[in-house]
């Protein structure tokens, strides 16, 4: 229950707090407006925050494609797995719902957009669809090497949460663009859910960041379960078993 419920506020609060940049602050002019690299910006600070505020509960995946990269890794059960997606996809509508309350209240009113995922004609860039299947897949691979390759032994643990949301704000620069930028499943089906009513697009399309970011995560897991950017040195299960990282994305299972 203590992981479900963290993985649950450290989604919504990505979903919320980065969303919430993009159509808040917008893409626009003026004073309060942010670009690319503030909404980028919010969303890789969002991760650092909740990687030191909830890591050492659950190892703060907050998406579902990080769990999965993880659970292929070998690093987590399947219990955990569909644990961890349940409380993750709750709690990307409940962010989604929320930042639609705060929207509601705008005496001018909004377009209705939550900051849904996307592509083609009148999507940001205009990007097809084999575009932003590409990006997103690769880009969550991206992803997924840094989260495996820094909560293994060997690496520098203790800013493994900076490393991580450093690297999603990275990957946002260019794919923003391209497809909005998922590369997380639950961040996409979240405001698509609850914004179905002013944008039923986003809907039809979310079947791409559902199913994109798994594969990029599966290849990265499975690189790591094989061995191939595995460090030397196996992270021992927890239980009685000390261990200097944290549990979840860092606390792999012993290899056969």
């Amino acid at each position: 229950m203590k992981k479900a419920v963290a993985e649950f506020i450290g989604t919504f609060a990505l979903v919320l707090v980065g969303c919430g940049a993009a159509v808040i602050g917008g893409m626009g002019t003026g004073a309060t407006s942010i670009d690319i690299l503030g909404i980028a910006t919010a969303f890789g600070l969002t991760i650092v925050a909740m990687a030191y505020g909830i890591g050492q509960v659950s190892g703060c995946h907050i998406n579902p494609a990080v769990s999965f990269g993880v659970l292929v890794a070998g690093r987590m059960s399947t219990q955990d797995f569909v644990t961890y997606v349940i409380a993750q996809v709750l709690g990307a509508i409940a962010g989604a719902a929320v930042l639609y309350l705060i929207l509601s209240g705008k005496a001018s009113g909004w377009g209705g957009s939550l900051g849904q995922n996307g592509w083609g004609p009148g999507y940001l860039g205009e990007y097809n669809m084999t575009a932003a299947f590409i990006w997103e897949v690769v880009g969550t691979f991206l992803f997924l090497v840094c989260i495996l390759g820094v909560t293994q032994r060997g690496a520098p643990v203790g800013i493994a949460g900076l490393a991580i949301g450093l690297t999603l704000l990275a990957l946002h620069l260019p794919g923003i663009n391209i497809s909005g930028n998922s590369l997380n499943p639950a961040r996409s089906l979240g405001p698509a859910i609850i914004g179905a009513g002013s944008n039923p697009h986003a809907l039809k399309q979310v079947w791409l960041f559902l199913f994109a970011p798994l594969i990029g995560a599966g290849i990265a897991g499975y690189l790591f379960k094989s061995g191939i950017l595995a460090a030397q040195d196996v992270i021992p299960e927890r239980g009685t078993a000390k261990s200097d990282v944290a549990p979840g994305a860092s606390a792999p299972r012993k290899r056969p």
